[in-house]
């Protein structure tokens, strides 16, 4: 899902002065005296995306089977602030949060995506998640900000990070809403111009406008899941919270009051395949521009489609970002590396041959060298031959069998030399 474009729309502001959700927003480069944080994933300046950048980073390796450099773990769990939140980035994480720091639920809620799926920091994901549920805002959604209006992005990353710690979404409630009351509430009817889609908000007028950002967003956490979602079954089984999947791509939108979480998420998902139906993939405009493939949408549609309906459904444009999203990942960087290995996670596809080209190799070049790399996850690449990057299977046989020799070699030396022995550095 792409909750990224809160950053990337406040990156792309800083450029070129205007609002929009690109398809390209990259951040603006360091100037040549700030050094980057030792640690951290990118090149560019993480002012806007540092946290978010570092979290999908983190989990997109744990998804594809790398344990990430401890340095770079230790840099995101470095920002957290005392009361649990995070924001976009801190140059000085020594100095204590205050109330010129502006924390975000975006950040915070990746951060505990990554972080619970590493394992061991229960500590930081709970004080998370403890922020997270005090700023919960009556509808039962979250804004980017805390207080801010309820928004599908913001609300959905939020329910992937409930998930990942184990915690039931619906069970999250302020004054009797659910997340899922808030998502519900962002749902198009299935009557009009973006039957079955979510809207980011109400625009100025109330009105529920179609936004296919917000309707991926919306659809994997109307299921229960988050950033590194899993593809349903063949049959289309449930999502983890109760969703149904489905034909995504002959399926109609149902419902004319309101649906529930599963039909809302199947609903999504039948907009999502009707927009990439001819071309494979989401366009995106801005103001005075002609529009352009919006690749990061695109990703997070395959995504969304897959946890709802099973690859199939995502197999058109899951073919084109395979072909067309190469340019696009190396000029964006990490994130953008991340986005495609979660497309490839949730159809099954291989992170190590996406169109040719190796996501973990490219995402890990990103960063610091990853601790390990030979590691696929389970059910990532079932019955597939990984390639290595360096770190991998066959790396290990290739220094085991020059081990091997040198021993040979050493015994062979010590023999001809009477059994001299040979000092240990």
């Amino acid at each position: 899902m792409n909750i990224r474009r809160c950053a990337a729309a406040l990156a792309a502001v800083a450029v070129i002065g205007i609002p929009g959700s690109p398809a390209f927003a990259a951040s603006p480069s360091p100037s040549g005296k700030a050094a980057l944080p030792d640690g951290l994933y990118g090149s560019t300046d993480p002012k806007y995306d540092g946290v978010w950048r570092q979290s999908l980073a983190l989990l997109a390796q744990h998804t594809a089977g790398v344990r990430p450099a401890a340095r770079a773990v230790d840099w995101l769990t470095g920002q957290q602030c005392a009361d649990g939140s995070y924001a976009a980035f801190r140059a000085d994480p020594a100095r204590a949060c205050d109330a010129k720091v502006m924390v975000d639920t975006n950040s915070t809620a990746a951060a505990v995506q990554a972080l619970a799926a590493l394992g061991g920091h229960d500590a930081a994901t709970g004080k998370a998640v403890a922020w997270l549920k005090s700023v919960q805002n009556k509808d039962g959604g979250w804004g980017y900000t805390a207080g801010g209006p309820s928004d599908t992005n913001s609300t959905a990353v939020v329910v992937g990070a409930l998930a990942a710690v184990g915690e039931k979404p619906a069970a999250v409630v302020k004054d009797r809403k659910s997340p899922y009351d808030a998502l519900l509430g962002l749902a198009l009817p299935c009557s009009g111009d973006g039957a079955g889609a979510f809207a980011y908000q109400p625009d100025k007028k109330g009105k529920l406008v179609a936004n296919a950002d917000a309707t991926a967003a919306g659809v994997v956490a109307a299921l229960g899941q988050g950033l590194a979602a899993t593809g349903a079954g063949k049959d289309g089984g449930a999502g983890k919270d109760g969703g149904a999947g489905g034909d995504a791509a002959t399926a109609k939108c149902v419902g004319d009051g309101k649906p529930t979480a599963a039909q809302a998420a199947a609903n999504g998902a039948a907009y999502l395949a009707h927009e990439v139906a001819k071309d494979g993939y989401l366009t995106s405009v801005l103001p005075g521009a002609t529009a352009q493939p919006d690749y990061g949408n695109t990703a997070d549609t395959v995504v969304a489609l897959a946890a709802q309906g099973g690859a199939a459904q995502a197999k058109k444009p899951l073919e084109w970002l395979e072909k067309h999203a190469e340019a696009w990942a190396k000029q964006s960087g990490p994130a953008a590396y991340a986005q495609l290995v979660f497309a490839a996670h949730a159809t099954g596809a291989d992170p190590r041959d996406f169109g040719g080209l190796d996501l973990v190799k490219a995402l890990n070049a990103t960063g610091p060298a990853p601790e390990a790399t030979d590691a696929p996850t389970a059910g990532d690449n079932a019955g597939k031959s990984t390639k290595s990057d360096g770190g991998g299977h066959a790396a290990v046989w290739w220094t085991g069998g020059i081990l091997l020799v040198v021993v040979i070699a050493v015994g062979f030396m010590l023999s001809r030399r009477g059994g001299k022995r040979v000092q240990q550095p």
